[in-house]
């Protein structure tokens, strides 16, 4: 049983174009066993991820708590790239080597090589061709450069372009703000550092835009989060707000029936027209109470709508 999501104020309309995605960077996983190291360590199905496909994915704690997630896709069978936030990837780079062992995998910094840009906009079709037409989570070459099909946000088409630095798409720029407000108001959460080891997966709704894999096997933190999908104990969510003040990842927020404690974390924020628009994880307890940004009487914030339907309980 699900409930369907709030109504929002739309999007703009005119955010199309392309943004180098200065704040994301790219690990490179590479060697026979890539595929199976990163699947033994991540919440997605890596070593079934065909070349034209790309999927989120988690990095847990043994406790469960995210520690990066990440945009993966392979583009051959001994190499699969993952796009994080750049403020953690060294952190998850390290983690994430210390279990490398004897497996034929090796993990590097790739962001010097693979640069990444946020492609949005009705108009960016044509300069795509063919890869445009990808359905969300496929991906498809445009000359040499990689281009990934990203979920939509009311209605403008997403496009995550990776090549070369000097392979950047010809379009006009795009505002970066514009981008993180696409971002945001897509639902899907990406872990940066003032967030890392604060989440586990349902916290973000990752089970629900296809970030976590139940069928796949162990994984850091595995138990932690399947428990949590099978005992009903998800008592926190993600979900959107807007506010008329400026936000930050790692904000708290406050209710106004309990404020001698947080309800929650702002996991992403980007302003927009002279506030701020946010997907805040929250105490379900909370989600109908009075919410207030970063103090028990600091900004209001309004409840929005996800482009995706939550469990009944949320």
């Amino acid at each position: 049983m699900i409930i369907a999501g709030m109504s929002t104020s739309s999007s703009n309309a005119t955010a199309a174009g392309a943004v180098r995605l200065a704040h994301w960077g790219v690990i490179r996983a590479s060697g026979a066993d890539a595929a199976t190291f990163l699947h033994g360590q991540l919440t997605q199905d890596v070593e079934h991820l065909g070349p034209d496909s790309a999927r989120l994915a988690g990095f847990c704690s043994p406790k469960g708590r995210l520690l990066a997630s990440f945009v993966i896709w392979r583009p051959s069978p001994d190499e699969v790239l993952l796009a994080c936030s750049a403020d953690l990837l060294p952190a998850a780079l390290k983690r994430l080597s210390m279990f490398v062992l004897r497996a034929r995998c090796k993990l590097v910094d790739a962001s010097g090589d693979v640069a990444l840009w946020g492609v949005a906009g009705h108009a960016a079709r044509e300069a795509l061709g063919a890869a445009a037409s990808i359905e969300p989570w496929q991906g498809a070459a445009v000359g040499a450069a990689r281009v990934i099909r990203l979920p939509d946000a009311d209605g403008q088409p997403r496009w995550l372009w990776a090549a070369a630095p000097s392979d950047a798409p010809a379009l006009p720029p795009l505002d970066p703000n514009a981008w993180d407000a696409l971002e945001v108001r897509a639902g899907l959460a990406r872990v940066v550092a003032r967030t890392a080891d604060q989440f586990v997966p349902q916290m973000l709704n990752y089970e629900i835009v296809g970030g976590v894999d139940f069928r796949k096997g162990c994984y850091p933190g595995q138990e932690v989060v399947a428990r949590s999908q099978y005992r009903g104990t998800i008592k926190r969510r993600a979900l959107r707000f807007d506010t008329d003040a400026e936000a930050s990842p790692g904000d708290e927020v406050f209710a106004a029936g309990d404020p001698s404690q947080p309800a929650g974390m702002v996991a992403n924020a980007a302003r927009e027209a002279g506030g701020s628009v946010l997907l805040v994880e929250l105490k379900l307890a909370s989600a109908g109470d009075t919410l207030h940004l970063r103090s028990p009487d600091g900004p209001l914030l309004r409840r929005a709508a996800l482009p995706y339907d939550l469990p009944a309980d949320a």
